[in-house]
Order: C-alpha cells, then structure tokens, then sequence
C-alpha cells in the first residue's frame, strides 16, 4: 500500500490535507514475483521463504494443463513458507497457457536436451535451466495433467501403462549418493502412498511410473526433469489425469506438492482447506485487475462478460496489473479495439474502452454514504447500504454509470440502489455501479459503489454498457 498526500485546497472539500491510500501493484499482487520487464507474457519467479532446503516448482510448462498452473498459482499466492523455501513458476509457458494450447512452438518440455537459438523458446528454456542449476535447488517438481489413468499393468484403454495421469514420474531408481532426496523411488513411493490416504473415489489412486529415461527413452530425454536429474537435482513429475475436474487436479497436485515439501523437510501453511471445495473457492477468490496506476479497478470474481465504454488510455492493456500470475489482459485477437481479460485458459471478460486522454490532478473524491463523510481513493471500491452523495469539486464532473440524471455532472446528488438500471452493473447481481471522474474531457479515474444486496434480490446476466 503506497501513501499520496494530495496539499490542494479545493472548495468544497473541506479539507486542506486529504491523505488518501492508492492501491499499488504489490497490493494486488501480494507478493514479491521477479517478472521479466518489458514482457507481460513472460513467466514469473516466485520466491518464498529464506534458506535452504529449497525447492523449484513448475506450472504450465504445456499450456493445455490447468490442473498443474492452477496449482502452482495457489502455491506462489497462498502459502507461507516457515522453514526452507519454495521457488515458484506458475505460468512457464504463458502464451501456451492463454491460447489454451500444448505449445504454440511445439513441445517445451522437449526442449531441454537441444535447442537451437532460433527457436522462440530458446530464452524461457535457457533461463529456466539457469533455475535449475541454482546451487541453492536441491528438489525439482514439474506440475502436469496427464491423459486418462496411469497403471503399471494394462486394465482397459483408460487405466493402463500408456497413460500418464495420477502418477508420480521418476526418471531412475535413484541418484548419486551425497545427493539431496537422491532415493528417487523411495521418495516417490512415500507421496503416492500419503496422498492415497487423501482419495476422493479409490481409482483415483496414485502410482509410482519409472520412465527409465537413460535406457533409451528419447522423449524423455528432452524433458525438464531429466536435465534436472542429470545435473544432481533430485527431480519429479506430478501428473493428474484430465479426466477429473480443474479443481480436483489441482487438490491433487497440492496434496502431493505438500507431501513432497515434508519430505524435504520444508514446513508450510495455507490460508483455505485443502478439500476440493476449498481448492475452487480459493481459484475464484481475489479476481481483479487495475489500470492507470489503478484509476481504474475492476474486481472480476463475478463480472459480466462484457463491460462497456470504460474509460482506458490508450496504453491501458499494456500497463494493466492482474491479481494472478496466470491473468493476462490483452487486444482481443482480431478486435484490436477491444481488451480480453484472461485467466488461465479462459477469457473471463470482454471490455470496449473509451479511450481517453489521463488527468492526474486528482486521486479522490469527498462522498457523503449512509449519513457521514468519507473520502473515496480512485480503484477502490466503496461499500454502501443505503445511499450515497459523491461531493462536488470545481472543475470536475460525476458521471454515475447507470444513474440518468439527465445532467452531464451528477455530483451532489443523492442517490439509491433503486436509482439504478441493473443493466449497467459492472457485476452480474446488479449490485456494483461505477462512478467516474472527469476534468473537463480528460479522464481523472473511477471507484466503484457496492449497494448491499437487495431481499429477495436475483442474479442478472447479459451484457452491460456505459452511459
């Protein structure tokens, strides 16, 4: 949370000093992640905790695996590291991750062996190696979500030896001696072991699948885990099957991730139950994305799937900060006009900009909600119960989305959740208006009124506009 104090006497707020608190991109992004500049769709670098053991995780290496990135981004966001650390790359192969795609260049993870300089690829694997070969790594996990059921003996096309998911991989029995966790089967056997006490149905069970890369696998030879394991790194593949749902991948991976950092002697917590119900809740909780030095925010957890006229510089897009490591905001792909919201795999909202020239004169504005005086920071969001009244500055104008006046400037007005078209609600219950600040026709930024729920209040959907 960064602090701005704005000194300018204007008439009518009453105040001489307004201190007022602007939300900053650590404050949607609670933690510390090393993000190459200059490259939104690069991966990110989450270091949690201090000290040694120490160990990396991947997600989304293939970016048609939402189980393993889901994970990894509940990882690098809501875990505490108490003893050890953790290293974290949620999003490794991001421009996969947001096409939905295995690999928009072919394969990543069968690039580790020889890559030649030309291919795109060749910075994100280069880098990652460099991860890999920190001194301080001593464990490696590769989070993936592998086809159908991987059994050592064939049951049917589904649950047989050729299939990769609910197993942990291995590439040999074991490791040099004098290295970290070098039992590789052991250690994987007492994972699968632990987490088959954690089944939601029995043919959900973990098994043990030993790749035997170094006697001619030549796939495999290519992947992350072999050149971690050939470098002395004690390394891992975590497979759940595609066959579950999104969120039981990911309370899978978890419960093996977890089992994993025992075993390596790092001690952790969390902030929601590891259940199946907590996993989703925890995904769809603290969806938000700010732009313009967060002028603007827009909190997503249940937003329609358009927003309309939403007053952007033109440079919106590319300067926007999102909540999640797998959150990208861009032009929508043959609509350069538009900005795409994505999470993962999916799009999770549409916006048509309003393009706008930026006033940076102002951070707030005076409000007068459910009887007091309060002063509303620009992308924040101001709860109401009964009726608000945004105060008037001079130079500036109130535009209520939703609200017709009939007058260009609605500052001064009291007003109600009835007051609003429902149809202009940023969110789907109609609950969540926005109130937009202008100098003149330039863009001074917006904060968002939330009107408690109505009694016996129903969901809208469809589309919203501005006004």
């Amino acid at each position: 949370m960064t602090m701005r104090i704005f000194a300018e006497n204007h008439r009518g707020f009453g105040l001489a000093l307004l201190l007022t608190a602007i939300l900053s991109q650590a404050a949607l992004f609670p933690r510390s992640a090393a993000c190459a500049a200059g490259f939104p769709m690069d991966f990110c670098l989450f270091r949690l905790g201090h000290g040694s053991p120490t160990a990396l995780l991947f997600g989304g290496i293939q970016g048609d695996e939402p189980g393993g990135f889901s994970a990894a981004t509940l990882l690098a966001t809501r875990y505490e590291i108490n003893r050890g650390s953790i290293w974290v790359v949620p999003n490794l192969n991001f421009p996969s991750i947001i096409k939905r795609s295995r690999g928009l260049h072919g394969d990543m993870n069968r690039k580790f062996a020889r890559l030649d300089e030309t291919d795109p690829e060749f910075s994100t694997v280069r880098r990652t190696q460099e991860l890999i070969l920190d001194p301080q790594i001593g464990l490696v996990l590769n989070l993936h979500d592998g086809s159908g059921w991987y059994r050592p003996k064939y049951k049917d096309k589904l649950f047989n030896p050729s299939r990769w998911g609910q197993s942990v991989i291995i590439d040999q029995e074991a490791l040099a001696d004098g290295i970290f966790m070098n039992d590789l089967s052991t250690q994987a056997d007492n994972v699968a072991n632990e987490v088959n006490t954690s089944l939601i149905r029995p043919h959900h069970a973990i098994h043990v699948h030993n790749t035997k890369t170094a006697l001619g696998d030549h796939e495999m030879e290519k992947s992350l885990s072999w050149f971690a394991a050939r470098n002395g790194k004690a390394a891992f593949g975590i497979e759940a099957s595609k066959e579950l749902p999104v969120n039981i991948r990911a309370y899978y991976h978890l419960r093996m991730v977890e089992a994993f950092l025992k075993q390596a002697g790092i001690e952790f917590s969390r902030d929601f139950e590891l259940t199946p119900e907590g996993v989703e809740k925890a995904l769809r909780e603290n969806l938000g994305v700010s732009f313009a030095e967060n002028r603007v925010f827009l909190p997503l957890e249940n937003t329609r799937g358009t927003i309309s006229h939403l007053p952007l510089p033109r440079d919106g897009a590319g300067l926007a900060i999102t909540s999640k490591p797998i959150m990208a905001v861009l032009p929508c792909e043959g609509k350069n006009d538009r900005i795409c919201i994505h999470y993962g795999n999916r799009t999770i909202a549409l916006i048509h900009p309003d393009w706008r020239e930026m006033d940076d004169s102002l951070d707030a504005m005076p409000v007068h909600v459910d009887g007091r005086d309060d002063i509303a920071p620009f992308g924040q969001v101001l709860d109401v119960s009964e009726s608000v009244r945004v105060g008037k500055l001079p130079g500036y104008r109130v535009n209520l989305i939703g609200h017709d006046s009939g007058k260009a400037d609605e500052s001064g007005k009291t007003v109600r959740l009835a007051d609003f078209d429902r149809h202009y609600s940023v969110d789907r219950n109609g609950l969540l208006y926005r109130a937009e600040i202008y100098r003149g026709k330039k863009f001074s930024g917006m904060f968002l009124l939330r009107f408690a729920r109505r009694t016996g209040a129903a969901s809208v959907a469809g589309r919203n506009s501005g006004k």
